[in-house]
């Protein structure tokens, strides 16, 4: 029965992925730690919490959302995250902050995109 499969595995799939995202983007160390057997230190720190947030957002593509809403939730977040880092002058390449204007920028895309299929999905009524 490959449908009845297709119905819980990919949702397993997903939940998992968003429960390993969320771990490295809250404890990455701990989950270098388990995972590799060595602590992330230095610039795999936040380069772990990207990871993490990528394998949030393919959770929530994969899960219940739309691939747009997982693409949408990286942007926002990887745009959050790294507007952070620059602000509190840990980690600041040169390519910082047009990566951060550039995921700014994929995110109000992104949200009109959203609001725009949202609003044909619903008749044309917003």
């Amino acid at each position: 029965m490959p449908g009845a499969t297709l119905k819980w595995v990919l949702p397993t799939a997903a939940a998992a992925e968003v429960a390993t995202g969320l771990a490295l983007v809250i404890v990455p160390t701990l989950v270098g730690r388990l995972l590799l057997g060595e602590d992330f230190i230095g610039i795999a720190i936040p380069a772990a919490r990207v990871a993490g947030i990528a394998l949030i957002a393919l959770g929530i593509a994969c899960w219940r959302g739309p691939p747009m809403l997982g693409m949408f939730t990286y942007s926002a977040l990887v745009t959050l995250y790294l507007a952070y880092l620059g602000l509190a002058g840990g980690f600041a390449g040169i390519l910082l902050w047009p990566a951060v204007a550039l995921h700014a920028i994929l995110t109000a895309l992104l949200a009109g995109a959203l609001q725009e299929a949202r609003s044909r999905t619903n008749g044309g009524s917003s």
